[in-house]
């Protein structure tokens, strides 16, 4: 039946999609139930965000309020559209690669839970923050292929694109994964 609402229902989605992600995508994406993945993902970018002000306070200029201003904009802005434009280019590669896939709100679910290890990627150690984009990457074809009953190899196709937008550019995966192997 989907997940459970509220900050109980949103730390329970983000330690069970972590330990046991194939039973999760199995038991907690559910036709028609997107309200808990986009508020899970709108969870998941302020905590990523909030993070990175705090240990890098010179990132943005400003009064106090501007640092407000960023969290509410990520929070009501940035979250949601970025959720939804992945999930509907997602959409459309599945339209592409799989052939009986699962409907729009299973695969806008599927990228929101898959950002699970991402609200750790503002740790400023970056092994830590790469292998939490990695991580994510992951979940997002293992949840393809679980939610949408493809193949491995078939999610990868249809998900690699996605997964480099979300995880290698808007969480910095990329960047990280650069600094890594420049060090």
């Amino acid at each position: 039946d989907g997940r459970g609402r509220g900050p109980v229902g949103i730390a329970r989605a983000w330690a069970a999609v972590l330990r046991r992600p194939r039973r999760f995508f199995t038991t907690g994406v559910a036709p028609g139930e997107q309200a808990p993945g986009l508020a899970f993902a709108v969870v998941v970018a302020v905590v990523y965000v909030a993070g990175l002000l705090a240990v890098q306070p010179g990132l943005i200029l400003g009064t106090s309020v501007v640092p407000i201003l960023v969290l509410l904009v990520t929070a009501v802005v940035a979250a949601p559209a970025g959720l939804h434009l992945i999930a509907a280019i997602q959409t459309v590669l599945l339209m592409l690669t799989v052939d009986d896939r699962a409907g729009v709100s299973e695969t806008v679910q599927v990228v929101a839970y898959a950002t699970a290890p991402c609200a750790l990627t503002w740790i400023p150690v970056p092994a830590v923050a790469a292998a939490c984009t990695l991580y994510g990457a992951g979940l997002l074809l293992v949840g393809l292929a679980t939610v949408h009953e493809t193949s491995l190899p078939r999610a990868i196709v249809a998900g690699g694109i996605p997964a480099v937008l979300v995880f290698g550019i808007g969480f910095r995966g990329l960047w990280l994964l650069a600094a890594l192997v420049g060090s």
